[in-house]
Formats: structure tokens, sequence, C-alpha cells
């Protein structure tokens, strides 16, 4: 797969978010912050529906998948960036720089499909109440899932098809603090005009597609319940409004990065921070503080830890003591 013929670059160097010092100071420690409260936060949602019996249920199922893909999209690129902060050795080798790609877009390709799915849970949640249980049955929510992560990995799988073998024989810097398709194919030493517009293409139909069927999805949703009362279209834009949230912030950055025909590098660095630092924090935060269950939940969950964790502090404590009392 990483095979590559003609090619002289063996690595990529990365220009970062900037140049001056200070600003790579704050950087670094605005993404360390952020990139623990990621790890923290979305852990956190999955241990709860993992652990919590109350929270065994097909929209928690889908939220719990949705932190870990969040969780993994972050662990990707921010790491690295930190590292490359701290180190000031920013470079990532050919093959790194290919399965960085490969994974992104796997993961972003997974996420919009699940996106999908957690709308269809909600469509089913509201609109069809008595069937919810037997629509959303475990194996269809596994169905689901399953879905997703092939979707997400054919869409990768196809577009590295066409550029993995480009030929690389000069200039190896990217702007930015991590790998994508736009940015390597401008480096290859072709003509890249029909590549470019290959990737605009693949992507662009998949968040466009997935983006739009999430818009309808929401409207028919709303049309219905509102046909029904006024009280229950209050109630429909209230749970509906943490997910359409998430969606406008996880699909605006890739319509406009893939879509948008005058790319400015400012801007796109801008949005790829709220991509990988920024929506990852707000899906755990907006899904638990609004979600009586959850943070029921993970005061459990909190609450049962520091209790385990003190009982097993006491039974050290009894060992040492037992084996100071031999000895001494």
């Amino acid at each position: 797969m990483y095979e590559r013929n003609d090619t002289s670059v063996s690595e990529f160097v990365f220009l970062g978010l900037s140049a001056s010092r200070p600003v790579q100071h704050f950087l670094l420690a605005f993404s360390t912050v952020f990139y623990v409260t990621i790890v923290l936060g979305n852990l956190l949602v999955v241990f709860a529906v993992t652990f919590d019996p109350h929270l065994h249920s097909p929209m928690y199922f889908l939220l719990a998948n949705l932190s870990s893909i969040d969780l993994f999209l972050s662990t990707l690129t921010v790491p690295k960036m930190i590292s490359d902060l701290y180190s000031g050795h920013k470079t990532i080798s050919f093959q790194g720089c290919v399965i960085q790609i490969f994974v992104l877009h796997t993961l972003g390709g997974s996420e919009m499909v699940l996106l999908t799915a957690m709308a269809f849970d909600r469509y089913v949640a509201i609109c069809k109440p008595l069937h919810y249980l037997t629509i959303m049955s475990p194996r269809v929510c596994l169905l689901l899932l399953c879905g997703a992560w092939a979707i997400g990995l054919i869409h990768s799988v196809v577009q590295l098809a066409f550029v993995i073998h480009l030929p690389f024989c000069g200039p190896n810097e990217i702007d930015s603090f991590y790998c994508d398709l736009p940015w390597f194919i401008k480096l290859a030493c072709i003509d890249s005009y029909r590549m470019e517009f290959m990737v605009t293409a693949n992507s662009g139909f998949i968040s466009m597609g997935t983006f739009f069927l999430l818009i309808i999805s929401y409207v028919f949703i709303l049309v219905t319940v509102w046909k029904r009362s006024s009280d229950g279209l209050r109630k429909a834009l209230s749970t509906l409004s943490a997910h359409i949230t998430v969606v406008v912030l996880f699909f605006g950055p890739c319509i406009f990065v893939y879509m948008w025909p005058f790319p400015t590098v400012t801007v796109d660095k801008f949005l790829a921070i709220l991509d990988f630092l920024v929506t990852p924090i707000l899906n755990p935060a907006i899904y638990t503080l609004r979600n009586k269950d959850m943070k029921t939940a993970m005061r459990r969950l909190v609450t049962h830890g520091s209790t385990a964790y003190f009982k097993q502090l006491h039974e050290i404590q009894v060992v040492i003591y037992k084996f100071g009392a031999v000895f001494f």
C-alpha cells in the first residue's frame, strides 16, 4: 500500500500554526489543556454508558461510539502537534503522512454516517415512540455502527487508491500541523487538477450528502411534531438542539475545507483547530450537561470509583500493616 515510484521525498515538514515562539508557547499550553479535557470528557461518557445499566439504550450506545470516534480523531493529530510545538522538530515520514490521511478520512466518514444514524434514532424516538425499542433493536444498532465504519473505510480507501502512487520530487512543506489530501496532492510533481477534483467530489459527496440528509430528517421530525401539538414542537426542539449543534460544528469546517473554491490557509488552520480541539470537547459537554440521565450516571460513576479507590487503598494499608507486624 505504501510503495511509491519516482519519489525522492521521504518525509514532510509541517509549518505549523505559527512561526512566532510566544504564539507557539500559548498554543502548546492551549492544546495540552484541551486535549486532556477531550480525553477525560469522552472517556467519562464511554465509561458511563458502558458500566451504567440505566444507559443501555440505543441513543446512548450511539453516543458512546461518537465519543470514541471524537477521541480517536483528536489523538490522531493533537499529540503530534503538541510534540512538534515542544520539540520544534515538525516532520512526519511519508508513510506516517499516508497513514494519518487514511485514518483521518476513515474516522471522519464514519462519524458523518454515525451522526445520520443518531438522527434516525431521534426520528424513531419522537415520531414512533411506541415502536422505538422494536425498530432500534440491538441488532439494528450494531448494523448501523458497522455500516458507519464500512462507509468510512470505503471512502478513505477509494481516495487513497488514486493518490498513493503520485510522484513526489520537490517541495515537502505542508502549511498545517497534520496531513490531509488537499495539501498532500498539491506537493506532487504532476498536474494535480484532476486529483483535486476527485478528492473534492468524493469528500464533498459524503459530507454534503449526509449533511442534507440530516437537515431533511430534522425538518421532517419538526413538521411531524408540529402537526400534533405546539408543546410537542418545543420539546422536539429542545431534544434536537444539542444534536443540531454538534452537526453544524462538525460539518461546517468539513464542507468549507473541501468544497470552498477559494481556500485560505489561515481559515483552514482555524477550522482544523475547531475540528480537532473544540468540537470533541463540546460533544460530551452538550450531550451530558443537558441530559439528566447522563449527569446522574456520571455522578454514580465518580462516586463508585472513589469508593472503590478508597476501599482498595484500605486493603493495601491492611496488607502493609500485617507485613510490618510479621517482621517488626
